[in-house]
């Protein structure tokens, strides 16, 4: 089947759908292809019992996000705070505390040592973050060295170092050896600091979406109609100065211009004729994903509320390290999320089903007591196996990426135009940041395609 239009949209995640939304404004013939047989991208929700939504992918926002909560005001849809009234819990360097508030009671020198090694980080992101992290002054030297020699360096107590190592892990789903301590930096300013990353209230974890953000997508994809072509999974991608064609199994679209709004690793696995320069490939090469399963359980109710708890724990001793309330808006059922990351996530991909399940029970146990041993639901999913993400929360640099092939990630290549939050310059990993990239590449193809006219006339 062919197809024709003015620009063809790679994915139907938040980035792609906001692009396409922006071109359909302006007056554009936009299709939008998406191998997956829904659209949401990293997001989605699946029920988890009686029909009850729960998200199984990216789920928060927070103060700041200013687009994407434009965004789902506008699509009519509201949030709802994430729970937090009780108290957390903490296991750090062997010590398990209950406490209120954004920090843990653990040895004093090893909070200074947090606090000393955060006014570090931030101090850096925010140098960071004022330009194309590349330019910033400190790039060469933040770039060759790995985010886990950065943390080394700068706290000097091995409790301040697994705390730093606890909050890579739950940023980026992977370990700081693996991560150029430039992208750390920022992308740790690309939020705002720290403190704006890892907080719930006040924070990116603070709000949810009522009924799951995969509605974001879904609304959009419904504005947009029958220009999203589900079970289209994007292969090859013939492109020149005349415009480009698009194969899809068996739709192939003629277009001008072509936004690909899939993540690096997966936009480099599309056939490109000809091949795109050796910088944009030498620069996806670079990106992995991170490791990340999810895994909410439900329960016949909230029962860590009434023990004072508001269901939120951290470890950084147990596989399963980071646990929020996820209870709908109504308060039943009860839920827990929580996140086997990095080089946990490895570890639990090896075990079977019920060994992993076993895990996480055993986790919650320690953290709640005996009644998290009895759920009445339990869902999961691994991200790396899902054949059109490989991988979550988002893809990040390696050392010495950035400085070397940096600009590759959004700069455009005859009629191709990069989206995806990754390339977002505010809140990079997150849906504000794909809302971003979205408006920007369709910004980027109104202006070529006007360029192109003029110089017709």
């Amino acid at each position: 089947m062919s197809k024709s239009a003015d620009v063809v949209v790679v994915g139907a995640g938040v980035a792609g759908l906001v692009a396409a939304r922006e071109l359909v404004r302006a007056g554009k013939e936009v299709l939008v292809l998406e191998a997956r047989d829904r659209v949401g991208g990293r997001l989605l929700n699946e029920d988890l019992l009686d029909g009850v939504p729960i998200e199984m992918g990216g789920q928060w926002v927070g103060p700041g996000q200013d687009r994407v909560l434009g965004l789902i005001a506008e699509l009519g849809l509201s949030t709802f705070p994430t729970h937090v009234v009780g108290q957390n819990i903490g296991e750090f360097g062997g010590t398990r505390s209950v406490y209120t508030g954004r920090i843990p009671k653990m040895n004093p020198l090893a909070l200074a040592d947090i606090g000393q090694a955060q006014l570090r980080l931030d101090r850096v992101a925010r140098a960071v973050a004022e330009r194309a992290p590349w330019l910033a002054p400190q790039a060469d030297r933040l770039d060759g060295q790995t985010f886990a020699t950065w943390m080394n360096r700068h706290a000097y107590t091995p409790t301040g170092r697994a705390f730093l190592r606890l909050i890579t892990e739950a940023v980026f789903a992977a370990e700081p050896e693996d991560i150029s301590a430039l992208w750390a930096a920022f992308y740790v300013g690309a939020a705002g600091g720290l403190d704006a990353l890892i907080n719930t209230e006040g924070g990116a974890q603070q709000d949810r979406v009522v009924g799951g953000t995969q509605r974001i997508a879904q609304r959009l994809a419904e504005q947009l109609g029958e220009r999203v072509v589900l079970d289209a999974p994007v292969t090859d991608l013939t492109w020149g100065d005349g415009g480009l064609e698009v194969s899809a199994g068996r739709t192939v679209v003629s277009a001008k211009r072509a936004v690909i709004a899939v993540p690096p690793p997966l936009a480099a696995r599309i056939r490109y004729r000809p091949g795109l320069p050796g910088g944009r490939d030498q620069l996806v090469q670079r990106m992995p994903m991170g490791r990340v399963i999810k895994i909410n359980v439900a329960y016949s109710e909230p029962f860590w509320r009434a023990q004072g708890f508001n269901g939120q724990a951290n470890s950084d001793r147990r596989p399963f390290g980071t646990v929020f309330d996820n209870t709908p808006p109504d308060g039943t059922p009860g839920v827990l999320v929580g996140f086997f990351e990095g080089k946990h996530a490895d570890s639990a991909s090896r075990l079977d089903p019920e060994a992993r399940r076993a895990q996480v029970l055993t986790d919650l146990v320690g953290y709640f007591g005996p009644a998290a041993a009895q759920p009445i639901a339990y869902l999961e999913r691994d991200w790396a196996e899902e054949e059109y993400s490989r991988g979550c929360y988002g893809a990040f640099a390696t050392p010495s990426t950035l400085t070397r092939f940096g600009p590759a990630l959004r700069e455009p290549i005859g009629p191709l135009h990069w989206a995806g939050t990754e390339t977002a310059t505010r809140w990079a990993g997150y849906i504000d940041g794909a809302v971003e990239s979205g408006e920007r590449a369709a910004g980027e193809v109104l202006v070529a395609l006007e360029r192109n006219r003029a110089a017709v006339d």
